[in-house]
């Protein structure tokens, strides 16, 4: 009996989801947020194979259909990766690209060639608050996304990753060693067979969000984990990973200031491969054109950065545009009706 190849593509088309129901079911009680997508698809298309080489030798495409992507049963972490609304994901590229000043498509650019080229890459984005950090990173996710790539989003603590598109900690996503400082070659607790190292052998970008906070024994066993996953001995296997943050800002809490300096990332082993990126212009002040509020940062990125002139003493004087001078903690009270510290003497505006 001959065989009309559309008929059978057309067959398809209409009972896809039945036959993809089982797969899916299994999945949705893993993520509930889960919707039918082309991975799940794939799986139930290469089972049918299976069952039509079986019953006949023949593979899907004499019978005028296209064969499936042959992988492994579908990973639960890589179908959330994949789980994206792509028509969402356009509109917001489509507005997101003209918002980037230079200095943003500068870097946008750059990191969506590495990740196109498939050439990987460490880079570091030190971003002072203000200069558009999470709306350059969310846009560097959703480019990624609306092309069904997978780019994963951690952050060093939950409230960051609450700024990012699907973002979650990185102790949680990399499975990272609790006992970092300690271990002697930490490595993260994930293998490649595993549901997430399969998801991340098709991870395209990781970028990871407030990293200064992080020990710099966080970084080296995802570089570690990488390169065993994806069998691949550059930097981070081949991956394009983003690290952003200040270290203007808040230091990994490692006892004293000499552990700190020790435990930060400037400290790793893997700087020498680490390239570079900054953002300098004060995205909040531009758009409000709040000239006080540029004074402020100014004065914020000279403390950050040891620039401030300080007295015979070392300590600097802190102007009355940069603070509201007090008296006490009751005026202190009275001005914010906050709580304070009872040696409390400069309260930030």
């Amino acid at each position: 009996m001959g065989h009309n190849p559309g008929r059978v593509q057309q067959l398809w088309e209409k009972y896809k989801n039945d036959m993809a129901d089982d797969i899916f079911h299994r999945l949705k009680e893993q993520n509930p947020d889960a919707s039918y997508n082309d991975l799940i698809y794939n799986d139930a298309l290469t089972k049918v194979e299976d069952q039509v080489i079986t019953i006949t030798g023949k593979d899907l495409t004499d019978f005028g259909m296209i064969r499936p992507q042959r992988t492994r049963e579908v990973s639960s972490d890589l179908m959330r990766e994949l789980d994206y609304d792509t028509v969402s994901l356009r509109q917001q590229i489509s507005e997101a690209r003209p918002l980037l000043n230079s200095e943003q498509k500068i870097i946008f650019n750059t990191i969506i060639q590495k990740v196109a080229s498939d050439q990987g890459g460490l880079f570091f984005l030190d971003v002072p608050g203000g200069t558009g950090k999470t709306f350059l990173l969310n846009s560097l996710l959703a480019q990624i996304r609306k092309d069904k790539g997978v780019a994963v989003a951690v952050a060093s603590s939950g409230i960051a990753a609450t700024l990012l598109s699907g973002g979650r900690t990185a102790h949680s996503v990399l499975k990272l060693p609790l006992n970092l400082a300690h271990e002697e070659i930490p490595i993260c607790n994930i293998s490649k067979s595993s549901e997430r190292g399969r998801m991340l052998q098709q991870c395209k970008l990781l970028v990871w969000e407030e990293c200064t906070m992080s020990h710099k024994r966080a970084i080296e066993p995802l570089d570690r984990t990488m390169k065993n996953i994806k069998g691949n001995q550059d930097t981070m296997g081949g991956m394009v990973v983003l690290l952003a943050g200040d270290f203007r800002q808040t230091l990994p809490v490692k006892g004293t200031p000499a552990d700190e300096i020790n435990a930060c990332l400037k400290a790793s082993v893997l700087r020498v491969h680490v390239k570079k990126f900054c953002l300098t212009t004060n995205m909040r002040v531009q758009l409000h054109n709040d000239s006080q509020a540029g004074q402020y940062a100014a004065a914020l990125l000279k403390i950050g950065e040891d620039c401030m002139p300080t007295d015979n003493s070392g300590m600097i004087t802190l102007r009355h545009e940069f603070c509201q001078i007090v008296d006490s903690t009751d005026a202190t009270q009275r001005h914010y009706s906050t709580r304070t510290k009872s040696r409390a003497q400069l309260v930030f505006m």
